[in-house]
């Protein structure tokens, strides 16, 4: 049914008045009646239903009509690349557009689409029956054809009639359709006005035919016939067939980012079993906690961790980076990466849908079916295109029939269905969603994940970046180094309780406590009456006594006196050697001090550089102490720092810069960093940080490698600059054409645009719009070594 109720959402609906399955989260058309939410595909429809409200729900169309079977096969699900609020089930037309749907999943074949094969078959039936239509039209302007016998002329006049009349009503047969489907649904398109201007040459042409006497002596050519545009009808369908069947090729090559990443996927893995020898298994079999082989050669079956061996693992056909990294135990491997000389046993920990590569094709999927801001501007101009088309055809018909040469009513037709062909909106809609869907697509291949076409907008007019330190500029692997228990305190209970404590947060500087402890061979117990403050601190009760874990803020808001005397000292003294430091309570007093280093990963220093280098404003912002932080700012040469800031306040200094009309990206990894990646103008989670984060974030890098920060700004302006060219081509076009079309070089040059050529030209304004975008492909984003080059990037598209 078209609506839910109130307390929930339909993960599809239909729109009541044009039947149109839409998606509720995407479409920004709504209107509750009767204590029921409806969705519609438009404004418009919206519109008519609030109006008359009982007329569509009372009507009962087809589609409220019935549901599937229980227990059938599901369809796949199909969606328009230029309206993805449209969903159905299969493929077809788009009721707003008439383009061909796409399917929402791609395989990782590339298959040919129902709707190419068939408009392939209609285009060579259309090529063989028009060529002599064709041929039969250009000999009656040769010398002694046109004095031939009325006789002879009406046989070959039925020849062309004959021909031609497949080729209009089979092989055009869709753009019918689709041009009668805009006018009932009043979404007028492209096909509106292909249908419009060929029925009314066929329509002409066949009461040329068969009633010429209809027609009055003033519009009859030499020998006293009526011309017929019989040709012009054929010759129109087959190019807008081939038009069509390019399209849909070049289409199709907008999903070969998800293709490539699909086949990624080993179809097996190897289970160990005790005692037994290694199991081959299916993919999908592969359980987490699974223990797997990954043989020298292999592809690494799922994410996990590596419990045995080292080897040098390729991941650059996920992350972008070319030069393999070496995995030892304890580090992280991502599923279909390709593994080196060594041999692995890894412990599966994300499978199936969990996995990385799986997270990526989905974020690449619903990235590419979104819309960027920019587009908006083509949807108003698109919306008044169409009528004015019509008019201005309409237009055309009346001037030259009422002041232009004779044979008038023939010129007239000619040049009122030339408008009608030439005049094509689809390059317009077409000039943003295809840049979108390739530029997402190479970020893909870069390590680079979009989840919409609005971070890749915005990213390409980021001017500060603000940007976390603890797994962000750094690893975000610490190592504990040094443990301080203060007088009555031992220093392995203190690591103890504290390790048992932080065995419950997900922090990584937990992680390094908890790993130290065990690497000591420490028994630790179960918390209980558990408390966590995000950025500040943890509390617990742990064999019995009350262990509290954090910054000086989180003991002081927690009732306990913060160190003084040598202890302050010695904490002081750690934070400038850049080790974080983190107090540990025992019993409602402090009991010691814990040191962490953390080191600046390899690819920060160079980064920075770069965005630096093209004017972006850095801004360090962490929870950590402020010595601390200085310390690190102080090797990657940041000026501005933001220290001890808590998580609600990381979202206000976000909003602070913006307000100061900056342009804001935001990178951490933390779930302290989920609420200042969503106040940003783009949020940039680390792949290899919390699934929180990543959630919050508009751009994960797979890497973790902030190269990409770089990299994702240069693809974010490639593909505003493509989008532009686009639609500057789009608007140049019909600014040029339809004149040309309407006849304005007639009086001075006597040229008129015959509607065959307005027909290639129509169908060569989608292509090009398409082969720009696919340039994006070839954009180049991998600067691994040597200064930023912006010559070599923006010279490509």
């Amino acid at each position: 049914m078209s609506a839910v109720g109130k307390g929930g959402t339909a993960p599809s609906a239909i729109d009541p008045v044009c039947g149109m399955q839409v998606d509720p989260e995407r479409t920004a058309a709504r209107h509750e009646h009767g204590g029921r939410t409806y969705f519609f595909c438009c404004d418009g429809c919206r519109d008519r239903f609030r109006a008359e409200p009982e007329r569509y729900l009372s009507a009962s169309p087809a589609w409220h009509a019935t549901a599937p079977p229980a227990g059938a096969a599901p369809s796949r699900k199909h969606t328009c690349p230029m309206h993805p609020e449209v969903m159905k089930d299969g493929p077809g037309a788009c009721p707003i557009c008439g383009m061909a749907l796409e399917p929402v999943e791609v395989s990782a074949e590339d298959e040919e689409s129902a709707e190419l094969l068939d408009m392939r078959r209609r285009l060579v039936i259309g090529i063989v029956l028009t060529l002599p239509v064709f041929a039969i039209a250009m000999a009656e302007m040769l010398p002694g054809v046109a004095e031939n016998s009325p006789a002879r002329r009406d046989w070959l006049l039925w020849i062309q009639a004959a021909l031609a009349t497949p080729v209009v009503l089979y092989c055009g047969w869709p753009f019918f359709e689709r041009a009668w489907a805009s006018i009932v649904s009043r979404h007028l398109n492209m096909f509106t006005l292909i249908g419009l201007g060929t029925s009314a040459a066929y329509l002409y042409s066949l009461a040329a035919a068969f009633v010429p006497q209809a027609f009055p002596e003033t519009v009859r050519g030499h020998g006293g016939g009526v011309p017929v545009y019989f040709e012009t009808a054929a010759v129109i369908t087959v190019l807008v067939l081939l038009g069509q069947v390019i399209e849909l090729r070049a289409r199709s090559r907008t999903g070969s980012a998800i293709r490539a990443l699909l086949r990624l996927a080993p179809a097996t893995a190897r289970r160990l079993r005790d005692g037994q020898p290694d199991e081959e298994i299916p993919l999908a079999h592969v359980q987490v906690g699974d223990r797997l082989r990954v043989r020298p050669g292999d592809q690494v079956p799922v994410d996990g961790r590596v419990l045995d061996g080292r080897s040098s693992v390729d991941e650059s056909l996920l992350t972008g980076e070319p030069i393999p990294i070496l995995k030892g135990p304890d580090d992280r491997v991502i599923g279909s990466t390709v593994n080196g000389q060594g041999s692995l046993v890894i412990r599966a920990e994300r499978v199936g849908a969990d996995t990385l590569l799986a997270r990526i094709i989905r974020l690449v999927g619903e990235a590419q079916r979104s819309r960027a801001p920019i587009q908006n501007l083509a949807d108003r101009v698109s919306a008044w295109f169409v009528p004015a088309v019509i008019v201005a055809a309409a237009l055309t018909f009346i001037v030259w029939f009422s002041v232009g040469p004779e044979p008038r009513l023939a010129h007239a037709l000619v040049s009122a269905v030339a408008v009608l062909i030439i005049a094509c909106p689809c390059a317009l809609g077409l000039a943003t969603p295809m840049s979108i869907m390739v530029g997402v697509g190479r970020g893909a291949t870069a390590g680079i994940l979009f989840r919409s076409a609005e971070a890749l907008q915005a990213f390409a007019t980021v001017d500060t970046l603000v940007i976390d330190k603890t797994g962000t500029l750094t690893e975000g692997r610490p190592r504990l180094t040094t443990v301080v228990a203060l007088p009555g305190f031992s220093e392995i209970d203190l690591l103890r309780l504290t390790a048992a404590l932080e065995r419950a947060s997900e922090h990584p500087l937990a992680a390094a406590i908890v790993a130290e402890a065990v690497r000591r061979g420490l028994t630790l117990a179960e918390p209980s009456g558990f408390l966590s403050v995000p950025g500040k601190g943890l509390s617990a009760t742990v064999e019995g006594r009350a262990v509290a874990v954090g910054s000086e803020a989180f003991l002081r808001e927690s009732g306990i006196a913060p160190p003084t005397g040598e202890v302050a000292a010695r904490a002081a003294a750690l934070r400038h050697d850049g080790q974080t430091v983190v107090l540990a309570a025992l019993d409602r007093r402090v009991a010691g001090l814990l040191g962490i280093s953390d080191p600046i990963k390899a690819s920060t220093p160079e980064a920075l550089s770069r965005l630096r280098g093209e004017g972006v404003r850095i801004v360090m912002l962490t929870g950590d102490h402020r010595k601390s932080a200085e310390s690190v700012a102080r090797r990657l040469g940041i000026d501005e720092v933001e220290a001890e800031v808590p998580p609600e306040r990381k979202a206000e200094c976000v909003r602070r810069l913006r307000a100061a009309g900056r342009v804001v990206a935001m990178a951490g990894d933390g779930v302290n960093d989920a609420p200042a990646l969503a106040a940003a103008d783009v949020g940039i989670a680390m792949a290899t940080g919390t699934d929180v984060a990543m959630e919050a974030a508009g751009v994960t890098l797979v890497q973790g490698d902030l190269r990409g920060l770089a990299r994702a700004r240069l693809l974010g302006r490639a593909v505003l600059r493509n989008i532009r060219q686009n639609l500057f081509f789009a608007f140049a076009y019909n600014a040029i054409c339809v004149p040309l079309a309407a006849g304005v070089l007639y009086p001075a040059l006597g040229i008129l645009l015959s509607p065959m050529i307005a027909s290639a030209a129509m169908s060569f304004s989608s292509v090009t719009v398409i082969a720009n975008s696919l340039r994006l492909r070839r954009v180049d984003l991998l600067y691994h070594a040597g200064p930023l080059s912006h010559d070599r990037t923006e010279d490509r598209p």
